[in-house]
């Protein structure tokens, strides 16, 4: 089979209205890739037209709406390199048992074949990297790439698209294990940043249950240099398909993460999503879900841990365009010491979305006098016969409930760990892989004092 040797040239004229973006843009333009002539000429296409949109793009700040609880100066004044591929531990210890014959692993944003092993998944459903996409499919793929090029970190991932993860279901094929993807970050001897990239298609009457993972080859209080992860998640459910996403971000608290998971749902299809963060120094989640057929059911379930001056922030947006739509979601927020989370969930239902049912609900909960969270839940409704709802809480542990569980013979830590634990189980419950409810659940019993 024939190859193209593909490349990201800039006329050495151009100039960028931010500095910084042009830096990281430019570090990543002498990547030769060899793909297929037809896959090559499309995606090097792809990639210029996101070029031209960095180009002209700047850094957010403070002083945009969307941005104003999210500093980024500290981001700025590390001088990122692309990071290379080296791992030196074992990838089994992230692995899922439910999984281990069905698990993708890309590390630094790169396919590693020799750690992957998708031998269990059955046939009609692809688990793999661009470069090994079945014939069948490679006519297909340019019909799933929406060209949003107006946010800056989604442009600038495409811009620099090296390889990506694809996970494709065919028409009627239910898969009813879980899928994981792992996506390591493994720092170098300097700052480095990689730009991880998924695609995944579940064809008409299709069924998937995926475990997004993302972490670093060093969890916890890691010593190594800071990492940047910009990652980029397309997800496109056809007619009465299904997707239940498990997204989870455990990286280092040297990692900066910035992440964008846009969701196209066709008419009766159903998407979940189970949204866990707990690690990073700064954490931003933009999820973007389209509904655009009739008959459409959103579930979003998220749940933040986080402490010491970690920040974390979660935009997600719904937009519904036809009636019988139906959105659910249930974001909390457990806060210590001195961080930050942030909250902003719309939802819009425009005049065609009638008979729309749509809930909304922000829980916060502080265990610090100095720990902050900025919540703002949003409902722009012009439809007039539909049932919407939202509301948003920020609480501390409650001293008559840990008076009464005193009361009951436990000590004050155990009281205060057990209506946590309570707190944060309605979300982790909803996950429906059953180890990872168990790893989840380990790791929230160490990070909660």
């Amino acid at each position: 089979m024939s190859t193209s040797v593909m490349s990201l040239k800039l006329p050495a004229e151009v100039e960028f209205n931010d500095v910084y973006l042009g830096k990281l843009l430019k570090s990543t333009q002498e990547q030769q890739l060899f793909f297929t002539p037809e896959i090559a000429d499309w995606l090097q296409d792809l990639r210029n037209k996101a070029a031209t949109a960095v180009v002209e793009l700047r850094m957010p700040s403070t002083k945009d709406e969307e941005w104003r609880f999210t500093d980024l100066s500290e981001l700025l004044q590390v001088n990122f390199q692309p990071a290379t591929v080296k791992l030196t531990s074992d990838v089994t210890r992230f692995a899922l048992p439910e999984a281990t014959q069905s698990r993708l692993v890309f590390v630094n944003g790169v396919y590693c074949a020799d750690l992957s092993d998708v031998s269990a998944v059955p046939e009609g459903v692809y688990v793999g990297n661009l470069g090994n996409l079945p014939q069948e499919n490679r006519g297909k793929i340019t019909q799933y790439f929406s060209e949003n090029n107006l946010e800056v970190f989604t442009a600038l991932n495409t811009a620099s698209i090296s390889d990506l993860a694809v996970i494709w279901a065919n028409p009627n094929v239910v898969e009813e294990n879980p899928i994981q993807l792992i996506n390591i970050s493994v720092g170098g001897e300097g700052p480095s940043f990689s730009q991880p990239r998924t695609l995944i298609v579940a064809e008409t009457g299709s069924c998937l249950q995926l475990v997004e993972y993302f972490v670093s080859e060093e969890c916890g209080e890691s010593k190594a240099n800071f990492y940047f992860t910009n990652a980029v998640t397309e997800i496109w459910l056809a007619a009465n398909a299904q997707v239940i996403h498990n997204r989870i971000q455990q990286e280092s608290k040297n990692t900066f993460h910035l992440g964008k998971s846009a969701i196209a749902q066709g008419r009766d299809s159903r998407y979940t999503c189970n949204e866990i963060s707990l690690g990073g120094k700064l954490y931003r989640h933009n999820l973007v879900v389209r509904q655009t057929g009739e008959q459409t059911e959103t579930i979003l379930n998220g749940l933040t841990i986080i402490k010491g001056e970690q920040l974390a922030d979660t935009h997600s947006t719904v937009s519904l365009t036809q009636p019988h739509g139906n959105v659910n979601q249930l974001h909390k927020c457990i806060v210590d010491e001195k961080a930050r989370a942030v909250f902003n969930g719309k939802i819009f239902v425009p005049q065609a979305a009638q008979m729309t049912n749509a809930t909304q609900i922000n829980r916060n909960l502080l265990l610090s006098p100095k720990a902050r969270v900025n919540t703002k839940p949003e409902l722009q409704i012009t439809a007039d016969n539909v049932k919407c709802s939202h509301g948003a809480t920020v609480s501390q542990l409650e001293a008559d409930e840990v008076f009464y569980l005193r009361s009951r013979g436990l000590s004050e830590d155990n009281a205060r760990h057990l209506l946590i634990d309570a707190f944060a189980a309605d979300i982790i419950e909803r996950i429906p892989v059953e180890s990872l409810r168990q790893r989840l659940t380990q790791c929230f019993s160490c990070l909660v004092p």
